[in-house]
């Protein structure tokens, strides 16, 4: 059995093939940041508490995953309570960084990496359009694949773009974690996938189970977990997509294609 554990925002804990990965880690305190500059409001960020405390969230992770380093992916506080040794799998334009953070185990992932018997597709994005977008990358998503498991899509930030269907095609993940919200600044278009963006996810992909994430955390992501369900009940895909609440774990079956 996969699972894929939302603990909030874009942090996942993902059990897989026996492993336990820990993604995208953000484990400040609520209100702890200061707000995303240039959003249409200036609430203080997280604007939720952890569900758990970073302990338990730690507890038995064997790597950390990280799609890339944008304070929402990984801010002050993980890098004081992730501890120095635990392997960091990234993109490999962030390794530098995690040496520099005092990590003894930084694993960038060019194209693929070998885990244990799970194995790490790196994959592409554009997190955001026009020169935000240029501004924001680079920006990374995994496949985890394994012989026992269904295989698992973590797109992290980006829009639907040519890219994500690239990685959907390639792949055919059997379940896809996307990072909606919609997130924008005061100008430009949304950085983080819209409610049309997940619908278009399914429906490229009528394969993969959709979870749904990156919601209700950060002051400049606008789309709520009530609208997104509101948007695909409307394009009749509801029942394609999980919207977990933090705390909530979404399961996966080995090899059967069904979200408990």
């Amino acid at each position: 059995m996969m699972q894929v554990q939302l603990i909030r925002h874009a942090t996942l804990r993902v059990s897989i093939a026996g492993h336990t990965f820990l993604v995208d880690t953000m484990l400040s305190d609520k209100d702890a940041m200061e707000p995303i500059q240039n959003a249409s409001n200036s609430i203080r960020i997280p604007m939720v508490p952890l569900p758990f405390s970073p302990n338990e969230i730690l507890k038995d992770v064997e790597a950390v995953l990280v799609t890339h380093t944008h304070r929402d992916h990984w801010d002050d506080a993980a890098t004081q309570v992730v501890p120095k040794a635990l392997p960091i799998l990234c993109q490999p334009e962030d390794a530098a960084k995690f040496t520099e953070w005092g990590y003894t185990d930084v694993r960038p992932v060019s194209t693929e990496l070998q885990f244990d018997n799970v194995t790490v597709h790196r994959t592409a994005g554009q997190h955001g359009t026009g020169e935000i977008g240029r501004k924001m990358a680079p920006v990374s998503g995994f496949v985890l694949r394994t012989s026992r498991s269904p295989s698992l899509y973590i797109a992290g930030d980006t829009i639907y773009c040519p890219e994500v269907e690239s990685a959907l095609k390639a792949h055919h993940p059997d379940i896809t974690v996307v990072n909606a919200g919609a997130a924008q600044f005061k100008t430009g278009g949304p950085i983080t996938m819209t409610a049309l963006d997940v619908a278009k996810v399914c429906r490229f992909a009528p394969e993969t189970r959709v979870i749904a994430v990156h919601m209700e955390t950060i002051n400049h992501c606008l789309l709520r977990r009530d609208e997104l369900d509101r948007e695909l009940t409307n394009f009749r895909l509801r029942e394609r997509v999980a919207i977990p609440e933090d705390g909530e774990t979404v399961e996966l079956q080995e090899k059967q294609q069904s979200i408990a």
